[in-house]
Protein backbone atom coordinates (compact mmCIF):
# COMPACT_ATOMS: atom_id res chain seq x y z
CA UNK A 1 0.00 0.00 0.00
CA UNK A 2 2.38 2.23 1.30
CA UNK A 3 4.36 1.38 -2.37
CA UNK A 4 1.08 2.28 -4.43
CA UNK A 5 0.94 5.85 -2.60
CA UNK A 6 5.05 6.55 -2.98
CA UNK A 7 4.21 5.45 -7.04
CA UNK A 8 1.55 7.80 -7.14
CA UNK A 9 3.39 10.52 -5.35
CA UNK A 10 6.31 10.10 -7.90
CA UNK A 11 3.96 10.23 -11.35
CA UNK A 12 2.55 13.38 -9.75
CA UNK A 13 6.28 15.23 -9.21
CA UNK A 14 7.14 14.19 -13.01
CA UNK A 15 3.91 15.31 -14.45
CA UNK A 16 4.37 18.53 -12.70
CA UNK A 17 7.65 19.24 -13.86
CA UNK A 18 6.78 18.58 -16.93
CA UNK A 19 4.27 21.39 -17.36
CA UNK A 20 6.40 23.10 -15.84
CA UNK A 21 9.17 22.83 -18.27
CA UNK A 22 6.25 23.24 -21.12
CA UNK A 23 5.26 26.31 -19.41
CA UNK A 24 8.19 28.44 -19.11
CA UNK A 25 9.34 27.44 -22.75
CA UNK A 26 6.26 28.91 -23.55
CA UNK A 27 7.16 32.06 -22.08
CA UNK A 28 10.59 32.31 -23.19
CA UNK A 29 11.70 34.80 -25.54
CA UNK A 30 12.49 33.05 -28.75
CA UNK A 31 15.73 34.34 -30.34
CA UNK A 32 16.06 31.72 -33.07
CA UNK A 33 15.63 35.03 -35.65
CA UNK A 34 16.43 34.86 -38.91
CA UNK A 35 18.70 37.43 -40.82
CA UNK A 36 17.44 39.34 -44.15
CA UNK A 37 20.44 41.09 -46.24
CA UNK A 38 19.86 44.50 -47.81
CA UNK A 39 20.41 44.10 -51.22
CA UNK A 40 19.71 46.25 -54.68
CA UNK A 41 16.44 45.24 -56.54
CA UNK A 42 13.92 47.07 -58.58
CA UNK A 43 10.81 48.61 -57.06
CA UNK A 44 7.70 49.03 -59.26
CA UNK A 45 4.57 51.02 -58.06
CA UNK A 46 1.38 50.23 -60.46
CA UNK A 47 -2.23 50.07 -60.75
CA UNK A 48 -4.15 47.04 -61.44
CA UNK A 49 -6.50 47.50 -64.51
CA UNK A 50 -8.87 44.56 -64.65
CA UNK A 51 -10.69 43.59 -68.45
CA UNK A 52 -10.35 41.91 -71.85
CA UNK A 53 -9.22 42.50 -75.02
CA UNK A 54 -11.08 44.07 -77.57
CA UNK A 55 -10.20 44.98 -81.55
CA UNK A 56 -9.96 48.94 -81.81
CA UNK A 57 -12.29 49.06 -84.79
CA UNK A 58 -15.63 46.85 -84.89
CA UNK A 59 -18.15 47.53 -87.03
CA UNK A 60 -21.66 45.96 -87.23
CA UNK A 61 -22.86 45.12 -90.98
CA UNK A 62 -26.36 46.22 -91.69
CA UNK A 63 -28.74 45.81 -94.78
CA UNK A 64 -30.27 48.96 -96.42
CA UNK A 65 -32.79 46.78 -98.61
CA UNK A 66 -35.46 44.26 -96.72
CA UNK A 67 -35.82 40.46 -97.72
CA UNK A 68 -34.24 36.99 -97.02
CA UNK A 69 -30.66 36.25 -97.02
CA UNK A 70 -29.77 34.30 -100.22
CA UNK A 71 -26.37 33.63 -100.01
CA UNK A 72 -23.42 34.31 -97.12
CA UNK A 73 -20.47 34.37 -99.11
CA UNK A 74 -17.97 34.46 -95.72
CA UNK A 75 -17.96 32.65 -92.22
CA UNK A 76 -16.34 33.21 -88.63
CA UNK A 77 -12.89 33.69 -88.69
CA UNK A 78 -12.52 34.45 -92.70
CA UNK A 79 -10.04 37.89 -93.31
CA UNK A 80 -11.98 40.19 -95.82
CA UNK A 81 -11.07 43.23 -97.76
CA UNK A 82 -12.99 46.63 -98.95
CA UNK A 83 -15.20 45.46 -101.29
CA UNK A 84 -15.37 42.01 -100.95
CA UNK A 85 -18.87 40.55 -100.68
CA UNK A 86 -20.23 39.03 -98.07
CA UNK A 87 -24.21 38.39 -97.56
CA UNK A 88 -26.54 38.37 -100.48
CA UNK A 89 -30.21 39.74 -99.39
CA UNK A 90 -33.03 38.71 -101.61
CA UNK A 91 -36.33 41.06 -101.44
CA UNK A 92 -39.19 39.50 -100.30
CA UNK A 93 -42.28 42.24 -100.65
CA UNK A 94 -45.54 41.32 -99.79
CA UNK A 95 -47.80 41.06 -102.83
CA UNK A 96 -49.44 44.59 -101.70
CA UNK A 97 -46.08 46.12 -101.98
CA UNK A 98 -45.14 44.44 -105.40
CA UNK A 99 -48.15 45.33 -106.79
CA UNK A 100 -48.00 48.89 -106.06
CA UNK A 101 -44.48 49.37 -107.35
CA UNK A 102 -45.70 47.61 -110.16
CA UNK A 103 -48.85 49.51 -111.03
CA UNK A 104 -46.76 52.65 -110.35
CA UNK A 105 -44.37 51.90 -112.71
CA UNK A 106 -47.23 51.69 -115.27
CA UNK A 107 -48.60 54.73 -114.48
CA UNK A 108 -45.38 56.37 -114.32
CA UNK A 109 -45.09 54.88 -117.85
CA UNK A 110 -48.29 56.32 -118.70
CA UNK A 111 -47.88 59.54 -117.69
CA UNK A 112 -44.01 60.12 -119.24
CA UNK A 113 -45.74 59.09 -122.75
CA UNK A 114 -48.30 61.50 -122.69
CA UNK A 115 -46.05 64.17 -121.46
CA UNK A 116 -43.60 63.21 -124.21
CA UNK A 117 -46.54 63.91 -126.39
CA UNK A 118 -48.02 67.52 -125.23
CA UNK A 119 -43.89 68.23 -125.34
CA UNK A 120 -43.03 67.32 -129.08
CA UNK A 121 -47.09 69.15 -130.05
CA UNK A 122 -45.47 72.06 -128.12
CA UNK A 123 -42.23 72.17 -130.00
CA UNK A 124 -43.68 71.89 -133.20
CA UNK A 125 -45.63 74.78 -132.77
CA UNK A 126 -43.05 76.71 -131.62
CA UNK A 127 -41.42 76.25 -134.62
CA UNK A 128 -43.85 77.61 -136.40
CA UNK A 129 -44.44 80.36 -134.40
CA UNK A 130 -47.68 79.84 -132.86
CA UNK A 131 -46.84 78.95 -128.89
CA UNK A 132 -45.22 81.43 -126.15
CA UNK A 133 -42.20 80.54 -124.61
CA UNK A 134 -43.90 80.48 -121.38
CA UNK A 135 -46.04 77.71 -122.82
CA UNK A 136 -43.50 76.17 -123.96
CA UNK A 137 -41.50 75.69 -121.30
CA UNK A 138 -44.24 74.85 -119.36
CA UNK A 139 -44.65 71.80 -121.88
CA UNK A 140 -40.83 70.77 -121.54
CA UNK A 141 -40.60 71.13 -117.99
CA UNK A 142 -44.01 68.49 -117.46
CA UNK A 143 -42.14 66.39 -119.93
CA UNK A 144 -39.21 66.34 -118.01
CA UNK A 145 -40.76 65.71 -114.65
CA UNK A 146 -42.80 62.73 -116.20
CA UNK A 147 -39.08 61.40 -117.19
CA UNK A 148 -37.84 61.42 -113.35
CA UNK A 149 -40.93 59.91 -112.20
CA UNK A 150 -40.64 57.27 -114.60
CA UNK A 151 -37.32 56.24 -113.73
CA UNK A 152 -37.60 56.17 -109.79
CA UNK A 153 -40.78 54.17 -110.09
CA UNK A 154 -38.96 51.24 -112.40
CA UNK A 155 -35.60 51.41 -109.79
CA UNK A 156 -38.58 51.33 -107.48
CA UNK A 157 -39.86 48.18 -109.26
CA UNK A 158 -36.62 46.80 -109.81
CA UNK A 159 -35.40 46.60 -106.18
CA UNK A 160 -38.11 45.07 -105.37
CA UNK A 161 -37.92 42.69 -108.03
CA UNK A 162 -34.12 41.42 -107.77
CA UNK A 163 -32.66 43.91 -105.47
CA UNK A 164 -30.68 44.96 -107.73
CA UNK A 165 -30.63 48.81 -109.99
CA UNK A 166 -29.04 52.14 -111.19
CA UNK A 167 -29.24 55.31 -110.07
CA UNK A 168 -27.20 57.51 -112.67
CA UNK A 169 -23.29 56.38 -112.43
CA UNK A 170 -23.95 54.35 -109.02
CA UNK A 171 -24.81 50.97 -108.90
CA UNK A 172 -27.32 49.63 -105.93
CA UNK A 173 -27.21 46.06 -105.67
CA UNK A 174 -28.76 43.33 -102.78
CA UNK A 175 -25.13 41.84 -101.83
CA UNK A 176 -23.46 43.84 -98.82
CA UNK A 177 -19.37 44.15 -99.31
CA UNK A 178 -17.14 44.47 -97.22
CA UNK A 179 -16.74 48.48 -95.66
CA UNK A 180 -12.65 47.48 -94.52
CA UNK A 181 -10.29 45.14 -94.05
CA UNK A 182 -10.37 43.01 -91.08
CA UNK A 183 -11.62 39.51 -89.85
CA UNK A 184 -15.44 38.16 -89.12
CA UNK A 185 -15.67 38.31 -85.72
CA UNK A 186 -19.25 36.97 -86.02
CA UNK A 187 -22.61 36.19 -88.03
CA UNK A 188 -26.01 36.88 -86.85
CA UNK A 189 -27.91 35.43 -89.47
CA UNK A 190 -28.46 32.44 -91.36
CA UNK A 191 -29.50 31.70 -95.68
CA UNK A 192 -33.38 32.13 -95.32
CA UNK A 193 -33.59 33.94 -92.67
CA UNK A 194 -35.78 37.62 -93.05
CA UNK A 195 -33.57 41.05 -92.86
CA UNK A 196 -34.87 44.06 -91.36
CA UNK A 197 -33.59 47.42 -93.81
CA UNK A 198 -31.63 50.05 -91.36
CA UNK A 199 -33.49 53.22 -92.06
CA UNK A 200 -33.72 56.77 -90.33
CA UNK A 201 -36.60 55.16 -88.00
CA UNK A 202 -35.20 51.91 -87.05
CA UNK A 203 -31.82 50.28 -86.64
CA UNK A 204 -31.83 47.35 -88.88
CA UNK A 205 -30.76 43.43 -88.48
CA UNK A 206 -27.23 42.67 -87.93
CA UNK A 207 -25.64 40.31 -89.71
CA UNK A 208 -22.51 39.89 -89.32
CA UNK A 209 -19.84 41.55 -87.29
CA UNK A 210 -15.92 42.77 -88.82
CA UNK A 211 -13.25 43.97 -86.90
CA UNK A 212 -9.34 44.79 -87.54
CA UNK A 213 -7.43 42.09 -85.78
CA UNK A 214 -4.31 44.42 -86.53
CA UNK A 215 -5.43 47.03 -83.64
CA UNK A 216 -6.46 45.23 -80.61
CA UNK A 217 -7.19 47.22 -77.15
CA UNK A 218 -7.12 46.40 -73.55
CA UNK A 219 -10.09 48.19 -72.31
CA UNK A 220 -10.83 47.79 -68.41
CA UNK A 221 -11.31 49.55 -65.40
CA UNK A 222 -9.38 51.16 -62.54
CA UNK A 223 -10.11 51.75 -58.92
CA UNK A 224 -10.78 55.24 -58.00
CA UNK A 225 -7.91 54.67 -55.30
CA UNK A 226 -5.18 54.30 -58.05
CA UNK A 227 -6.77 56.97 -60.96
CA UNK A 228 -5.87 59.90 -59.48
CA UNK A 229 -1.86 58.59 -60.02
CA UNK A 230 -2.51 57.37 -63.79
CA UNK A 231 -1.44 59.99 -66.84
CA UNK A 232 -1.62 59.00 -70.46
CA UNK A 233 0.97 57.67 -71.86
CA UNK A 234 2.64 55.09 -69.02
CA UNK A 235 3.36 51.84 -69.46
CA UNK A 236 1.50 48.56 -68.85
CA UNK A 237 1.98 45.26 -69.14
CA UNK A 238 -0.89 43.07 -70.12
CA UNK A 239 -1.29 39.61 -68.64
CA UNK A 240 -3.67 37.29 -70.24
CA UNK A 241 -5.39 34.73 -68.21
CA UNK A 242 -5.95 32.34 -71.47
CA UNK A 243 -2.05 32.67 -72.46
CA UNK A 244 0.10 33.03 -69.11
CA UNK A 245 3.31 32.99 -70.83
CA UNK A 246 2.83 35.91 -73.51
CA UNK A 247 4.41 38.07 -73.08
CA UNK A 248 2.00 41.91 -73.86
CA UNK A 249 2.86 45.42 -73.52
CA UNK A 250 0.95 48.72 -74.26
CA UNK A 251 0.63 52.26 -73.65
CA UNK A 252 -2.03 54.02 -71.73
CA UNK A 253 -4.50 56.01 -74.00
CA UNK A 254 -7.76 56.82 -72.24
CA UNK A 255 -8.64 57.61 -68.83
CA UNK A 256 -12.31 58.33 -68.50
CA UNK A 257 -13.17 61.06 -67.00
CA UNK A 258 -16.18 60.15 -65.15
CA UNK A 259 -16.11 57.62 -62.75
CA UNK A 260 -19.63 54.69 -62.99
CA UNK A 261 -20.73 52.75 -60.16
CA UNK A 262 -20.60 48.88 -59.93
CA UNK A 263 -21.18 45.96 -57.59
CA UNK A 264 -21.17 49.35 -54.81
CA UNK A 265 -17.20 49.52 -56.05
CA UNK A 266 -16.55 53.53 -58.28
CA UNK A 267 -14.50 52.64 -61.06
CA UNK A 268 -12.90 54.23 -64.04
CA UNK A 269 -12.77 53.02 -67.69
CA UNK A 270 -9.23 52.60 -69.02
CA UNK A 271 -8.07 51.91 -72.45
CA UNK A 272 -4.64 50.44 -73.19
CA UNK A 273 -2.96 50.24 -76.78
CA UNK A 274 -0.76 46.74 -77.33
CA UNK A 275 2.37 47.48 -78.86
CA UNK A 276 2.81 45.10 -81.41
CA UNK A 277 5.12 41.97 -81.12
CA UNK A 278 4.75 38.38 -81.82
CA UNK A 279 2.57 37.77 -78.83
CA UNK A 280 -0.24 39.79 -80.39
CA UNK A 281 -0.51 37.57 -83.24
CA UNK A 282 -2.19 34.94 -80.68
CA UNK A 283 -4.70 37.25 -79.41
CA UNK A 284 -8.36 37.02 -80.29
CA UNK A 285 -11.10 39.50 -79.12
CA UNK A 286 -12.30 38.55 -76.19
CA UNK A 287 -9.69 37.20 -73.73
CA UNK A 288 -10.14 38.23 -70.33
CA UNK A 289 -6.71 39.96 -68.73
CA UNK A 290 -5.18 42.06 -66.32
CA UNK A 291 -3.36 44.84 -66.60
CA UNK A 292 -0.49 46.40 -64.42
CA UNK A 293 0.09 50.38 -65.36
CA UNK A 294 3.66 51.57 -64.15
CA UNK A 295 3.08 54.36 -62.11
CA UNK A 296 6.65 54.69 -61.10
CA UNK A 297 9.85 52.33 -61.19
CA UNK A 298 12.99 52.40 -59.80
CA UNK A 299 16.23 49.71 -60.94
CA UNK A 300 18.99 48.94 -58.95
CA UNK A 301 18.32 50.46 -55.73
CA UNK A 302 18.60 49.24 -51.75
CA UNK A 303 15.56 47.28 -51.30
CA UNK A 304 14.29 45.32 -47.88
CA UNK A 305 11.13 43.12 -48.11
CA UNK A 306 8.51 45.76 -46.27
CA UNK A 307 7.69 43.53 -43.83
CA UNK A 308 11.09 43.98 -41.85
CA UNK A 309 10.41 47.56 -41.73
CA UNK A 310 7.81 49.08 -38.92
CA UNK A 311 6.20 52.05 -39.62
CA UNK A 312 5.33 54.44 -36.91
CA UNK A 313 4.36 58.17 -38.02
CA UNK A 314 6.62 59.68 -40.41
CA UNK A 315 9.33 57.36 -38.98
CA UNK A 316 10.14 54.13 -39.88
CA UNK A 317 12.50 51.49 -38.41
CA UNK A 318 14.54 48.15 -38.35
CA UNK A 319 16.14 45.46 -36.22
CA UNK A 320 19.31 44.46 -35.82
CA UNK A 321 21.56 42.31 -34.66
CA UNK A 322 22.77 44.37 -31.46
CA UNK A 323 25.48 43.37 -28.11
CA UNK A 324 24.40 39.74 -27.16
CA UNK A 325 22.29 39.06 -30.06
CA UNK A 326 19.48 41.17 -28.58
CA UNK A 327 17.58 43.01 -31.72
CA UNK A 328 18.45 46.72 -31.72
CA UNK A 329 15.68 49.63 -33.34
CA UNK A 330 17.55 51.44 -36.30
CA UNK A 331 15.83 53.95 -37.55
CA UNK A 332 16.09 54.14 -41.60
CA UNK A 333 14.32 56.38 -44.59
CA UNK A 334 12.46 54.50 -47.00
CA UNK A 335 10.96 55.48 -50.77
CA UNK A 336 8.90 53.95 -53.37
CA UNK A 337 7.10 50.88 -52.25
CA UNK A 338 5.06 48.30 -54.14
CA UNK A 339 3.65 46.59 -51.13
CA UNK A 340 5.94 43.99 -50.94
CA UNK A 341 9.35 45.70 -51.16
CA UNK A 342 9.80 49.24 -50.13
CA UNK A 343 13.23 51.49 -51.25
CA UNK A 344 15.71 52.16 -48.59
CA UNK A 345 17.35 55.77 -49.22
CA UNK A 346 19.20 55.73 -45.83
CA UNK A 347 20.17 54.69 -42.15
CA UNK A 348 21.29 51.23 -43.41
CA UNK A 349 24.10 50.45 -45.88
CA UNK A 350 23.99 47.34 -48.62
CA UNK A 351 24.87 44.19 -47.08
CA UNK A 352 23.87 44.85 -43.67
CA UNK A 353 21.82 42.44 -42.26
CA UNK A 354 18.29 43.02 -40.66
CA UNK A 355 16.47 40.87 -38.05
CA UNK A 356 13.52 38.93 -39.86
CA UNK A 357 11.45 37.99 -36.67
CA UNK A 358 9.41 34.46 -36.65
CA UNK A 359 5.00 34.72 -36.97
CA UNK A 360 3.28 34.81 -34.31
CA UNK A 361 1.55 31.22 -33.16
CA UNK A 362 -2.39 32.19 -33.16
CA UNK A 363 -3.93 31.19 -29.61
Amino acid sequence: MVKKILLGLTVLVVAAAILFMVFKRTGQTDNSFKLVKVERGTVVDKALAIGRIEPGNEIAIKSKISGLVRKIYVEIGDSVKVGDPLIEIKPDPTPQEYAEAKRSAQLAAVTYDNAKREYNRALDLKEKGHMSDQDFENARQASDEADLRLKLADERLSLIESGKTKVADRSVESVLRSPISGTVLARHVNEGDPVVPLTTYQQGTEVLTLASMEQLLFKGTVDEIDVGKLREGMPAEIKIGALPSAQVKGTLYKISPKARKEDNTILFDVEIHLIPSDSIVALRAGYSANADIVINKKDSVLVLPERLVTFKGDSAFVEIPGEKGEPTKLPIKTGLSDGLKVEILAGIDEGKEVIERPPKEIK
